[in-house]
């Protein structure tokens, strides 16, 4: 079984103390000032879970893209 490995990118500064919050996904800022959180997300249902939390804090989204597949 596999997962997929997914940046999402949002408008704003995020430091890395919300990286629990988001299930361990890695958050980093990037020299647009836009925060990043990248990591393995399991399956659909997983990936909607994360959209659901950056909806629930306000902060804009701005792309989310599937980066490769990471083999378990």
């Amino acid at each position: 079984m596999s997962s997929m490995i997914y940046q999402i990118r949002l408008k704003g500064c995020l430091t890395d103390q919300w990286s629990e919050w988001f299930g361990g996904m890695t958050v980093t800022l990037d020299d647009s000032g836009d925060t990043l959180l990248t990591g393995p997300v399991k399956d659909q249902a997983a990936l909607h879970g994360l959209l659901k939390q950056v909806r629930d804090l306000g902060i804009p989204l701005v792309s989310v893209n599937r980066i490769y597949e990471k083999e378990k």
